[in-house]
């Protein structure tokens, strides 16, 4: 029997960051509204091009196909379009393949509010604004940034890439070295709290929940000692010896765990990325999130004290 959505591990895309609508939301900006309902209906057949988010959810979905006992997986799309000029993009998931039947379209406002009700563990857009509102109410939610987007369909693997704090873990650690900007302090503090886990982060529900995923394959491994793995997870993060350790204390105290773990110590983090390449890496610095070719889907996470905004008040 199929799990209910409450106990799926949901994720909500936007259309925007499912699907290439720059030319699209350009009719919008420069003739409104209206014109913009004209040119979707008028191009209604015409397939949108795949965006940055596509090759992640593409291979997500066909984590039921390898469990379909289970089915433990969903996307839901959420659109600020109306049910109307949506029917461009439902016509585009059903050209696609995508196992996609739930939708919410708000006909011009932000859909983010709506994500507990579907059991989302991240919401994917790449409108910041909604983004920031999201994690502002403790949703879980990440901003898909440029990239030239390619799709082995050959390759059936997931491959999903973490930084650590104020990503899968709060910002506490990130506060205490922005304090001063001290390598040194930030290692004293990590060390005299070694033994304490760090509190979740945005994205800590969606980790645990894919390391559940994770179980999953080896119960079908086990059955069947052919079955071949699909999802691969790693954490890549600055922090590096004596710090790692805190890293290690909180995923134990979870009970997960990632395929692959680098502590870089402030090394580029590109140059692991280009070597696991991940078909989406979550990063709360700006800074972090390039990769050689800039081939990578990247998704920034504006959470926590590296993401405060002259004027936010805080």
């Amino acid at each position: 029997m199929a799990y209910l959505i409450e106990q799926k591990l949901v994720i909500g895309v936007a259309s925007s960051a499912l699907f290439d609508l720059s030319a699209s939301h350009q009719v919008y900006l420069d003739r409104g509204p209206e014109e913009y309902r004209k040119y979707q209906e008028t191009h209604l057949d015409t397939v949108l091009g795949r965006g940055v988010a596509f090759p992640f959810i593409r291979r997500f979905l066909n984590i039921n196909k390898h469990h379909p006992h289970e089915a433990p997986v969903e996307v839901v799309l959420f659109s600020r379009n109306s049910p109307e000029t949506g029917l461009r993009v439902m016509h585009s998931i059903a050209h696609y393949g995508l196992d996609i039947s739930r939708a919410a379209f708000m006909t011009g406002k932000s859909p983010y509010p709506y994500l507990p009700a579907f059991n989302a563990s991240l919401f994917l857009s790449a409108n910041e604004d909604d983004v920031r509102g999201a994690l502002a109410c403790n949703f879980p939610a990440g901003l898909v940034l440029p990239s030239r987007t390619e799709d082995d369909e050959a390759d059936e693997e997931l491959r999903v890439a973490f930084d650590f704090d104020g990503v899968i873990a709060d910002d506490e650690a990130e506060t205490v070295f922005k304090r001063n900007n001290d390598v040194d302090e930030f290692h004293a503090h990590e060390t005299l709290n070694v033994g304490t886990p760090h509190r979740p982060g945005p994205l800590a529900t969606l980790f645990q929940k894919l390391a559940a995923m994770q179980r999953l394959e080896e119960q079908a491994q086990q059955r069947d000692p052919a079955y071949k793995k699909i999802l691969r997870i790693a954490i890549i993060t600055a922090r590096n010896a004596p710090s790692h350790e805190r890293v290690v204390t909180t995923l134990k105290s979870w009970g997960v765990a990632a395929d692959e773990t680098f502590f870089l110590g402030g090394m580029d983090k590109s140059r692991v990325l280009a070597v696991f390449r991940p078909h989406i890496f979550f990063d709360d610095q700006l800074s972090h999130l390039k990769s050689a070719g800039g081939t990578i889907p990247m998704v920034h996470v504006p959470f926590g004290v590296a993401n405060v905004r002259a004027g936010d008040g805080l």
